[in-house]
């Protein structure tokens, strides 16, 4: 099915550029880069380490600013708004899921804090995500690292979020618990209507689930379009290279 067929971006980037000076030497981990997400779409972006695709996250979601280009939401302009604002139709699933909450608070407290939910609310978002409310008298060390992640996309959806920012989510994870946080994020497109951004090195986790594929290099796109076209052929030397290193395994 094409889920793009007919639609207009909910989100999309237009000329983005980002500039670091590191020891009197300039780095570009964004160079002319655009993208385009659509309603109830999984796009990933791929590349290896360095290639530019986590500072487009921080770009997008108002962490970092470019140094030029553009962002829209439903059409509107939002670039240079930072992540209080962004917060409101943009939520980050970060790769260090238990980094990402007060080790200190115990979940529920941190969920309600960091969102505004009820009780109620809370138990029905980690149910979505599978998991059962009496983790939430836990605090972040007292669960596994998938439950942890989960809690982390639960804590998402509470923020009624139009677009997740997932930055390699799955990195961390054992095989069958990277299994169980796709599946998730599949279903959970499908039952809330959200959009997903999902930013992975792992060219093979990707193409299981992402509608469409962007391949960064040095903060270039080198390669874009549907998932079936662009592993069906590729049309950078990089992408076969990625390819090539998935068929080795």
């Amino acid at each position: 099915m094409n889920r793009n067929e007919n639609k207009t971006p909910v989100l999309s980037g237009r000329d983005l550029n980002k500039e670091y000076t590191n020891r009197d030497r300039k780095v570009r981990p964004l160079q002319h880069v655009d993208f385009d997400l659509y309603p109830g779409e999984i796009l990933g972006i791929v590349g290896e380490s360095g290639s530019g695709k986590s500072t487009l996250l921080k770009v997008i979601c108002g962490i970092e600013k470019p140094e030029s280009g553009k962002m829209f939401y439903n059409g509107e302009e939002y670039t240079g708004k930072g992540p209080e604002k962004t917060g409101k139709f943009l939520q980050m699933v970060f790769q260090d899921a238990y980094g990402s909450f007060d080790p200190r608070m115990k979940m529920e407290k941190s969920l309600k804090e960091g969102t505004g939910a009820s009780k109620d609310e809370i138990v029905h978002a980690i149910g979505e995500v599978g998991l059962k409310e009496e983790l939430l008298d836990r605090r972040p060390r007292h669960l596994s690292g998938g439950q942890c992640q989960r809690m982390s996309i639960a804590r998402a959806l509470l923020s009624h979020a139009g677009v997740l920012l997932c930055d390699e989510i799955t990195s961390a994870l054992d095989v069958t618990t990277q299994a169980q946080v796709v599946k998730l994020l599949m279903e959970i497109r499908d039952m809330e209507q959200v959009s997903v951004i999902m930013v992975s090195h792992d060219l093979a986790l990707v193409s299981m689930i992402c509608d469409r594929i962007m391949v960064m290099k040095d903060g270039v796109v080198v390669d874009q379009g549907k998932t079936d076209d662009v592993i069906a052929n590729p049309s950078d030397e990089y992408t076969r290279k990625l390819l090539n290193s998935i068929i080795a395994v």
